[in-house]
Parts: structure tokens; sequence; C-alpha cells
């Protein structure tokens, strides 16, 4: 039998038929699924962009935030938020937010279609915030960059609207800032009373500081600044900061210099990534670090378990790895304990005694608490304070006027009982000193 009649026969025959047909079609699918994911391929590549946000990324709220009120507004698929959120009032209200859930969302943006892909790792933890890994992939038609710029815009500008007006608290966790509690309303700086003129000087250079950043470039100066209050408890330093922090329209980042596994390292880094404008303030520098003089070693480090150095903070606030554009606030309780290295010019520009009530706090504070008091009782609450004949702080001061809130009169009859436990507690000190 010859070739041709071999392959005669196996064209009628309609077995080899029926596979040669079945292979041809699954070649011809195989061949399509490839030049499918290949068109696909190269579709995704010079027709289509990409933008990821990982959670750990300071947008990544923002961004959720502004895709559920400006972007997929129609989703079915959403997850819960809880937040509190301060009053006009003070009072704190829960508000439950509905963002994006896990999946895929769309929505039209700028002409465009915008796809949202939001994923979650529940193998993998986010080792910095300590929840599962979680990512945003935004996917748009075209070569359109421009479109992400204009919606991560957007995130931040709602999200600062959202906090206008408002005092922000950071903390640090790890080696990065995060929002501590929810914004506060601010404080009026009328609210806090220091001694006469210590509030206008503090206020006044903070200003000076912040409007003239080319002054300080122009001379080749460092452009940060340094500011120490010093004084007994409950005078007011802390409240102060915060105060002020409102009136300039600035955040606080709260920096504990005596937690436990603070680092060099650590705090260069946290020094360095403050959030923009932000006061850093290192509240009662002088439990971390004892003088140099009373322990007779350079670099002590801090009597416990810290792992930072002298060195490293003077580094920190003065040195080739500190940061600049910074207002630094330092407070303190014991200014001579203080290493005069810590407090020297460069790193501690400004100092303020913020010291128990002087007649002029007296009175101003009389008058805030009771505006419709005659004079004449401001004359006489004053002269009663004084005839006590004890150092008072405001702290002291503003509890007393809160239990007699409504009867001025009464505040100043009462002031006696103010005094007794103080001068009982000075008798109980001089009986263990004598015995």
């Amino acid at each position: 039998m010859g070739f041709q009649e071999l392959i005669g026969s196996l064209a009628d025959n309609p077995y080899f038929g029926a596979g040669f047909g079945l292979f041809g079609v699954g070649a011809g699918a195989s061949m399509l699924r490839k030049g499918y994911s290949l068109g696909l391929i190269f579709f995704r590549r010079h027709y289509m962009t990409t933008l990821e946000v990982p959670c750990r990324d300071q947008s990544y709220k923002w961004l959720l935030h502004w895709i559920t009120v400006r972007g997929a507004r129609n989703t079915q698929h959403l997850s819960v938020e809880t937040k509190h959120q301060q009053m006009e009032s003070g009072k704190v209200s829960t508000k439950h937010d509905f963002i994006p859930s896990v999946g895929e969302h769309f929505f039209w943006y700028n002409r465009t279609w915008i796809r949202v892909q939001r994923t979650r790792e529940q193998s993998t933890l986010d080792l910095h915030m300590g929840i599962p890994f979680e990512t945003v992939k935004l996917t748009a038609l075209g070569k359109k960059r421009d479109v992400f710029y204009d919606i991560l815009e957007e995130a931040r500008e709602l999200a600062v609207s959202h906090n206008e007006g408002k005092t922000i608290m950071y903390t640090s966790h790890g080696a990065e800032w995060r929002e501590f509690g929810h914004p506060r309303k601010p404080r009026p700086l009328q609210s806090v009373v220091l001694d006469n003129g210590v509030s206008d000087r503090i206020v006044s250079d903070v200003r000076e500081f912040i409007d003239n950043p080319e002054w300080y470039t122009s001379r080749g100066i460092p452009y940060r600044r340094g500011y120490l209050l010093h004084g007994p408890p409950g005078c007011g330093k802390t409240s102060f900061i915060t105060a002020l922090a409102g009136t300039l329209k600035l955040g606080i980042c709260v920096l504990n210099i005596s937690e436990r596994g603070l680092t060099d390292d650590r705090l260069s880094h946290l020094m360095a990534s403050v959030p923009e404008d932000t006061i850093i303030l290192l509240e009662d520098v002088d439990a971390a670090f004892v003088s140099r003089e009373e322990t007779q070693e350079v670099n002590q480090a801090y009597v416990g378990l810290n792992r930072l150095t002298f060195s490293g903070l003077l580094n920190c606030l003065d040195g080739v790895v500190s940061a600049e554009a910074r207002i630094v606030f330092m407070t303190t309780n014991y200014p001579e304990r203080l290493d005069p290295a810590l407090i020297r010019p460069g790193r501690v520009d400004v100092k303020e005694y913020i010291g128990h009530c002087t007649p002029y706090q007296l009175r101003t504070m009389f008058s805030r608490f009771y505006p419709s008091a005659p004079d004449l009782l401001v004359h006489k609450f004053t002269e009663a304070v004084l005839s006590l004949g004890m150092c008072l702080s405001p702290a002291m001061i503003q509890g007393h006027f809160l239990i007699y809130k409504l009867d001025p009169q009464e505040a100043i009859d009462s002031l006696p009982q103010l005094a007794k436990p103080y001068q009982a507690h000075n008798v109980m000190n001089i009986e263990i000193m004598n015995d």
C-alpha cells in the first residue's frame, strides 16, 4: 500500500477524523488563551496605570475615607470603622463610618473608570501596626498618573478639613508617630493664666521663629528652636503648651524619653520624622537623666531599663543627625538636676519660670471665673490668699473655684479650708524630720 493510499484511508476513518478535529480545537483554544494572556499583559503594561497604597502609609486611611465620601458611594460591600469625635460643646460623640470592604469596587472620577482592590493578608501582620497587612490598589485606563495625584491630594485635603481647627496629639509607636485619641478642641490661650508678660514673650518668640525661616537660612543658622519651661508641679507648664499649639494651629508630638526600649537610633528616627506643623514635647526631662557632675560619669545612661544614652539625646537635639524646622518644648520640676550641656544655647534657646500664683495671676483667675464680681471682691480674694502665707499653684486655685463656681463670696470665705490639708502635710513632714 502506497503512502497516498494510507493517507486516504486515514482520512476516510471517522475515528481519526474526530480525534484530529479535537486536537485541532484544543490546540486552537490553547493558542487563544495564551494570546489572550499575552494581550492582557501587554494591555496592562502599556494602557493601564496602577497605584498601590500599603496600610502603613499615612495616606491609607485618608484614601479609604475619600473613596467612601467621594468615590464608591454606592458600593454595597462595606466595613465599619468606629470613631470618637469631640463636639463643639466639648463632649465626645461616637461616630460610625462605612468604608469599602475587602474586594473590588468601581467608581467614575474625572471621566475615568477607577477600579479599587482592597486586599488583606490574614497570615501576614504589619509589624508597625500589629494588624493584618492590607493594601489598596487603584487601577485606571491609560497612562494617567495625574489622576492619582489628584485623588491623593483631595484625600489629604478632606482629612485636613475634617481636623481643621483642632489640636492633634501624636505619640511614638515603634519608629513612627501615631495620632493619640481624637482631635481635641483647641484650648484658649487666655484660659492658662501665667505671670504678667510670660505668655506674651513665649508666643511672640514662637511666632517670630515660624514666620522667619529665611533669616536662619541666610545666616547659616540651624532652623530650630528649643524652649524650657521649669517650675513647681501644677503651675500650667503642659497646659500652656497645649493652649499654645491650639492658638498657632499646631499638633503636639509627645515623646517620653524615659520609655523602656527607647534607643539612640529610634530617637533619631522619631525626631527626624515628626509630622508637619507640630511641636515636640519632652516632659519631665530630669526624670530620664541625671547631671554628669553628680554622677561623675560622661554619657550617663538612664538609671533604669532604657538603652537611650545622654549623648544620643544631645545629638538628636543639636548634632549631625538633628533635624531642622523643628520646635522643641521641654518641661521639668527640677531644673537644677539638668546637665548644663542639655540646656545650653542651641538646644534650649528660651527658658521661662512657671511658678506659683502671683498677685497678678490671682486677680486674673478670679476675674475670669467670676466675671460679674466687683473689683472689691477681686482685691479681697487676693489679699486673703496672700494672708495665708502659702505658695499656691494655679491648679489648686482652679480646683477651689470649681467647688464654689457660683458663689465668689463663699470661695473667699472658704480659703482657710483650702490651706488646711497642706498645712497638715507640712506639719507631718516636720515631725518626720525631727524623728
